[in-house]
């Protein structure tokens, strides 16, 4: 166990050593200086977790000394120990970072236990500290993998927007290209990377309580309004927001957000003061805004006001020389979190991963890579352990839109076929219709019957 450090900054010898016989016995490793300067050579020997300085030193005045720690040592807390009590003196102590101020002669019981107090805080500074450096290192950019064009010029794009000031950011691109990562990584590698990371999603909730859990609201504002609430936009204050499927925010919302964008000011729901906030809001969407825009479903206003800096993911079938990498990426994460020993990924099993469509994109490729670790018993992931559709999929058509269908022994349901050609040709050109009919060499009546038939969903 890691011993605690007290350093005791205090010119008088006696008082020196009835501190220590006193810590000592508390379990503390006690360290002691009689002057401002001794204290501070100190100091930069060894980290320590707390100091107990006295007001008046021989070479220095301990509020200077104060000053001094609060600079070059702030994971270490200064509790002041003075003879001449004031409220003055005091009260600046506590302004120059001291964590509580003690009138000489002072009770060992209850200097004890302000010790005690100030260690907790120390040692939640410290856990706080740690936990951020792991969440830097966590959402750093190493955990976006590619080697492709797209790819570095998104690496290029997050770099330059996480190091300015742009308070609004799109990204754009299917399910599972993983926009909620790169948000995280732009958080963490900018100025706010110390402040709150919020997320909300706007299709998980009805447009009352996603409006309250975003702008928070007063007490009273409606029935179930027991208590005020301070939403997502005021606790990220210096920090960054990160709203998923902007595409689904309700139009009445898209105006309140605009407003907040352009004004950085916002009310609660029932309130009547604005408050100022300085938060980034990075926005994310798997829909095609402009069709949205020309639909009436999203403003344009909107819409402009948040395209200012795009970032568009691309797709994981667009950039499969990405695939090895991002396997290597899931093995080495899963080997640690399942405690398991996978080692390689056979040839054949390589090929298959390369050559499949990938309509989830790397959310799917990360799930299948730790589903062949959970169930593989050896240190290779072989093909009998990808799932049967990867396994047996092969491509028909070609061009920029390529189809796929499941062939197997047991032969083909033709209905069945038609059906999952139409869904394909719809999830390939985003739902649009007259597009997907093309693809399939259609007009579009026919694929409408089709749909109508199989009760295939928008």
């Amino acid at each position: 166990m890691i011993p605690v450090l007290i350093l005791i900054v205090e010119d008088e010898k006696l008082i020196r050593w009835s501190l220590r016989e006193r810590l000592e016995k508390e379990g503390y490793e006690v360290h002691e200086a009689a002057t401002g300067e001794e204290g501070l050579r100190k100091l930069g020997e060894g980290e320590f977790d707390l100091v107990l300085l006295d007001y008046r030193l021989p070479d220095r005045d301990g509020l200077e000394l104060m000053k001094d720690i609060s600079k070059d040592y702030p994971d270490t807390l200064a509790i002041m120990m003075t003879a001449y009590s004031t409220v003055d003196s005091a009260v600046e102590a506590m302004k120059l970072g001291a964590f509580d101020y003690i009138a000489k002669p002072f009770n060992m019981d209850e200097l004890v236990l302000t010790i005690s107090k100030a260690l907790e805080t120390t040692n939640l500074r410290r856990e706080i500290k740690t936990l951020r450096q792991q969440q830097k290192e966590k959402f750093g950019s190493k955990q976006i993998i590619g080697s492709s064009p797209q790819m570095i010029e998104v690496f290029n794009l997050i770099e330059r927007v996480a190091q300015s000031d742009a308070t609004t950011v799109l990204l754009e691109g299917e399910s599972g290209t993983g926009k909620d990562l790169v948000a995280k990584v732009i958080h963490h590698k900018s100025r706010r990377g110390v402040k709150p990371f919020m997320t909300i999603t706007c299709s998980a909730l009805p447009e009352n309580l996603l409006e309250s859990e975003l702008f928070g609201h007063e007490k009273g504002a409606f029935t179930d309004a027991k208590a005020q609430k301070i939403g997502l936009l005021e606790l990220a204050d210096n920090g960054t927001v990160f709203m998923d499927e902007i595409g689904d925010l309700p139009l009445s919302l898209q105006a309140k957000l605009l407003r907040f964008m352009e004004e950085k000011a916002f009310r609660r729901v029932g309130g009547v003061r604005d408050y100022v906030v300085d938060v980034r809001i990075v926005a994310a969407t798997n829909k095609d805004l402009g069709t949205e825009v020309g639909a009436g479903r999203f403003r344009s206003d909107l819409y402009y006001r948040m395209k200012v800096i795009p970032i568009k993911l691309p797709p994981l079938r667009d950039r499969k020389e990405d695939i090895p990498p991002l396997v290597k990426l899931f093995i080495d994460g899963f080997n640690r979190e399942l405690r398991k020993n996978v080692r390689v990924v056979s040839k054949e099993a390589m090929d298959h991963l390369i050559h499949y469509h990938w309509p989830g994109n790397v959310r799917e490729l990360r799930n299948i890579i730790e589903r062949a670790i959970l169930l593989g018993g050896g240190e290779e992931i072989a093909v009998d352990d990808l799932p049967v559709e990867l396994r047996e999929e092969r491509e028909v058509g070609g061009g920029k839109g390529k189809l796929y269908l499941n062939l197997t022994k047991e032969g083909i349901d033709f209905s069945q076929l038609e059906r999952e050609l139409v869904e394909q040709a719809l999830r390939l050109e985003g739902g649009n219709q007259t597009k997907a009919a093309r693809l399939l060499g259609m007009n579009r009546d026919q694929i409408r019957y089709r749909i109508e038939k199989f009760g295939i969903k928008d």
